[in-house]
């Protein structure tokens, strides 16, 4: 009995803390107006047309001086990638860099932070889906920590998560469940590791003489 009633606090836990999720993921959008910054990046991944999209919208509107779109698929060309984002020719030319190194979200926070340090920007905006924010900011914090750059969001809508009754679309549950695991996977991480000492992030190692 005693494993059975563990087994349902867990789960009850477990689904508050979903019920949480889900509330900041639909509260992040619309988005805000930013801070003006120094650097906009666009993670890619599911819905990346309105990710490059969102972020031109800030160049062009001076909320930055460069993008930096990371993860881009080897295969695509620059001109694939302004088709898709819809940015203005003489912005995208001069002001847009393309970074084919990120795989997965941990690479888009090693890639954004790399690019940051090059640039020496010390005030970014991450643009990327709403599910996907909460995850991919743990990840660039972690990466930025003890750098002196700071992050700040500009989520953009998935209009199937909108929805108060998400959970009743296979697809929405299916995707607002997964990221949920994955975002407790990172928070459990960062939790092991800040037990004991942390290496330097690889950013701050190659600024350092």
């Amino acid at each position: 009995m005693k494993s059975v009633a563990a087994f349902l606090v867990l789960a009850l836990i477990w689904f508050s803390g979903l019920l949480a999720f889900a509330s900041r993921v639909q509260q992040q959008t619309p988005a805000r107006a930013p801070a003006p910054a120094q650097g906009i990046v666009a993670l890619t991944g599911a819905g990346s047309n309105e990710r490059l999209s969102a972020a031109m919208g800030l160049l062009e509107d001076g909320y930055g001086r460069r993008v930096l779109v990371s993860g881009v698929n080897r295969m695509a060309s620059r001109e694939d990638i302004r088709n898709v984002s819809r940015a203005v020719r003489r912005l995208y030319d001069c002001c847009v860099d393309l970074g084919f190194t990120a795989a997965d979200t941990v690479g888009n926070a090693r890639e954004t932070a790399d690019w940051a340090q090059a640039m020496r920007y010390r005030r970014l905006i991450v643009v990327t889906s709403d599910y996907h924010m909460p995850r991919a900011m743990l990840e660039l914090n972690a990466v930025l920590r003890d750098t002196g750059i700071t992050a700040q969001t500009y989520a953009v809508a998935t209009p199937a998560l909108k929805s108060r009754n998400w959970w009743r679309s296979p697809g929405a549950a299916r995707l607002m469940v997964l990221e949920y695991c994955k975002y407790l996977a990172i928070l459990g991480r960062e939790a092991v590791l800040g037990l004991g000492p942390r290496e330097a992030p690889a950013a701050q190692q190659k600024a350092s003489p």
